[in-house]
């Protein structure tokens, strides 16, 4: 009797540590009327400060909408990018929403929710250099110098396909490119939707986009192994607001139209 009651007991303390680790990010989040996420705002036009220091971008509204719909507040927790994923698994914050690409290597980490959106690995290079430099594979040479953002899938993607070009990061993606901008660097690795921008932000005529993304990246929002409540809500809400037109419409906003351009001035 002692035996089958000390089984029994073994069997509901299970399942009561079963049921505490199905609480999740996301039923934490409504538990305390906020939703908190950590992101790197300087991916445009993801994530990005404004002239009024408030973070804007395409990923911000998408998350507002989230928040919206769990009935939370959305808190922002501007962390580095390439310290975001120990400090999330730290507990800073709920869940990673920086314009993350989901990796194998960051797989083996974190889980990940439906991509968002799907993007890829561009080259902005110097103007002297158009016509030389048609794709990657050209600048995959020791006198060609390259830069991107540090943590990132462009850093990666420079170092294991780029190999060849001596190679130097940066904690922000603007450095990168101005070290194109003032010929210090032959070109800038990263994502469409953010060269496509700084080309006419900050290029000064003096850049060329080469714009045929040569990776296939989808991004998505991090969040920890095990916590399939969470990816099972995110995904739904993702289905959601891909149906109904919220996400056309928070899309067209930030990738058909340059008016936010003047927030950032």
């Amino acid at each position: 009797m002692k035996k089958y009651l000390s089984m029994l007991l073994l069997g509901v303390t299970a399942l009561v540590a079963a049921n505490a680790a199905q609480a999740g990010a996301i039923d934490d989040a409504v538990k305390r009327g906020t939703l908190k996420v950590g992101m790197d705002p300087t991916y445009m036009p993801f994530e990005m400060t404004d002239k009024r220091g408030e973070i804007i971008g395409f990923e911000v509204d998408i998350l507002k909408a989230m928040a919206k719909s769990m009935g939370v507040k959305l808190e922002l927790v501007s962390t580095g990018y390439d310290g975001i994923i120990p400090a999330f698994l730290t507990g800073k914050f709920d869940m990673i929403g920086s314009g993350m690409t989901l990796t194998q290597e960051r797989n083996l980490r974190l889980n990940f929710s439906e991509p968002f959106i799907v993007v890829g690995q561009t080259l902005l290079i110097r103007k002297e250099l158009e016509g030389t430099i048609k794709s990657y594979k050209d600048l995959n040479d020791e006198k060609y110098r390259l830069t991107s953002k540090l943590g990132t899938t462009g850093e990666m993607v420079a170092k294991k396909l780029i190999s060849k070009a001596k190679y130097h990061g940066y904690d922000n993606e603007q450095e990168g490119v101005l070290d194109v901008v003032n010929g210090k660097a032959d070109a800038f690795v990263y994502d469409a939707p953010y060269n496509v921008v700084a080309e006419k932000k900050v290029g000064n005529g003096k850049l060329v986009f080469l714009e045929e993304p040569f990776t296939f990246e989808p991004l998505a929002f991090g969040l920890k192994k095990g916590d399939y409540d969470s990816i099972n809500f995110i995904n739904n809400f993702l289905h959601q607001i891909k149906n109904d037109g919220t996400y056309d419409r928070i899309h067209d906003k930030w990738f058909k139209s340059s008016e936010w351009l003047k927030d950032m001035e």
